[in-house]
């Protein structure tokens, strides 16, 4: 069967204190409902068994005189053999039960009518009017369907015949029914003006955790993780009064909100410090790395003999120093575009022009053929030339580190294709640009870091594919200076890295 009711550990905070609020106001109602319901039905028995008192003396009274005429045998078919003479006297009441019992037996019963007339009842009847003690305690006994609960009391004559006088309790049951039915009727309506009125109290008094509530949810939607170091979003004063549990927790939140604007805004100042430092020292370091390569190239150039283990440890210092440069080179560049992202006054690409972007890719996919010619290289280009506006140094660099991170992390014999296509999106024009291999792919402990710099399949030392770790990084940077984005997927045999960029419009 389904379940068409949270669980209560789902329940709101206001669902649940209404229903604790309901709950015990119907605990209340229900005890007061029957206690009121005893205490009732406690007097009406009290004040019949006082009239029953009565009705009985009254009856005594009339038995001790000489009966009437008119009495005779009890007739045929078993019912009581008339009227007894003490049940139509002045005074009692509709529905008075009278009987004689004699040797056990009952002799005569009846009951009054409206007008005052007795109406004998059979023996079946009145057989439960043998059972009742004859001391003069009041008992209730049930008298079938017809006459149902009587209220009746036995006396023992000086003659041995029992005398038994009742009262209808019907009188007692209807007055206790509506009792029970008014109670339940204003309990119930009781119960749903206090659920309406409990709704807008509670209500009312969880506003302001509501509002509280609803500034950490503003929070939560700010992008911290991109460098936002402002949070413009408080709880209002009228929520942050300590002397309330609510306001506790509103002062608490923004005393939590200062420590971490504190916190973002003391990490944007390091990171700030660390991006002055890297464009600094790499801009240091191309001098010197431009004399030791001019220095090793002129070593190699003297008419003299070198011996060739000279010439080759020229050859080294000549080649790592090219390396060197290509890595303070990057390091450069991502600072400055970091810069540029955060604000700063560096710069960010070095100037913005139409870029046809299928010339771009089929000149990069012939420099990757002729670095590695044991791949198998494919270009899918569209029949129209593809333009954005970029950066076209910086979007030649972006492809072609695609293309050279193909070819290091696979194996020779590899397919690579390089793929362009004009696409839209939520009618924005974009140029989707994707590298795509079979080799075996990225691990998928690695696949979310791609993009983050110094970050390498290989973390050996030696790094045999002579990798550096900031060929992605590099790319997502100059992707994003252009208002794109860049994504991976990998699976073994097939990776795809995705370039989207802005279309020319």
């Amino acid at each position: 069967m389904t379940n068409w009711l949270p669980r209560p550990a789902a329940w709101t905070l206001r669902r649940r204190l209404l229903l604790a609020v309901l709950s015990l106001l119907a605990l209340v109602v229900t005890a007061i409902a029957v206690l009121s319901v005893v205490t009732v039905r406690g007097v009406l028995m009290e004040r019949v068994d006082t009239q029953l008192v009565a009705a009985a003396q009254r009856a005594g009274d009339a038995a001790d005189r000489p009966p009437g005429g008119g009495e005779g045998p009890p007739p045929d078919g078993g019912l009581a053999g008339g009227v007894p003479d003490f049940l139509e006297i002045p005074g009692q009441p509709e529905d008075t039960l009278g009987a004689r019992i004699v040797a056990g037996e009952v002799d005569r019963a009846a009951v009054l009518d409206q007008a005052g007339t007795g109406q004998p009842i059979d023996a079946a009847t009145a057989a439960p009017l043998l059972t009742v003690p004859v001391d003069g305690t009041p008992v209730t006994v049930d008298l079938g369907p017809e006459l149902l609960d009587y209220r009746v009391v036995g006396v023992e004559t000086d003659s041995g015949e029992v005398i038994v006088t009742g009262l209808s309790l019907s009188g007692v049951h209807d007055t206790v029914e509506r009792v029970v039915l008014t109670i339940a009727a204003v309990a119930v309506l009781g119960l749903l003006l206090a659920g309406v009125a409990g709704t807008v109290v509670v209500r009312g008094a969880l506003r302001p955790l509501d509002r509280v509530a609803a500034t950490a949810a503003r929070v939560t939607e700010l992008p911290l993780s991109t460098g936002e170091v402002t949070l413009p979003h408080r709880v209002p004063d009228q929520d942050t009064d300590p002397r309330t549990e609510v306001g506790q927790v509103g002062a608490a939140l923004n005393r939590l909100l200062d420590h971490v604007v504190a916190a973002l805004q003391a990490r944007e100042a390091n990171e700030r410090q660390v991006r002055q430092f890297v464009a600094d020292a790499s801009h240091e370091l191309r001098t010197p790395l431009a004399a030791i390569r001019g220095y090793a190239e002129l070593t190699r150039r003297v008419p003299d003999p070198v011996p060739p283990d000279v010439q080759h440890a020229l050859a080294r210092v000549e080649s790592e120093t090219v390396r060197m440069s290509g890595l303070v080179d990057d390091l450069l560049l991502l600072a400055r575009l970091d810069s540029a992202a955060a604000g700063g006054n560096g710069p960010g690409l070095a100037g913005t022009e139409e870029v046809d972007l299928s010339s771009l890719l089929l000149d990069a996919v012939g420099d990757a053929r002729a670095a590695g010619p044991d791949h198998r290289w494919e270009l899918d280009l569209p029949p129209e030339p593809v333009v954005v506006t970029g950066d076209r140094d910086r979007l030649h660099q972006v492809v072609a580190n695609l293309l050279s991170n193909a070819r290091v992390h696979t194996p020779p014999g590899s397919t690579v294709t390089a793929a362009l296509r004009p696409v839209r999106e939520g009618g924005a024009r974009l140029v989707r640009l994707s590298v795509t291999d079979d080799g075996p792919g990225i691990p998928a402990d690695l696949l979310p870091h791609v993009f983050e710099r110094f970050r390498r399949a290989d973390t050996s030392r030696s790094r045999v594919s002579g990798s550096s770790g900031l060929g992605l990084a590099i790319v997502d940077a100059v992707v994003r200076a252009h208002g794109g984005q860049v994504t991976a997927t990998s699976v073994p045999g097939l990776t795809q890295l995705t370039v989207q960029l802005p279309a020319v419009s």
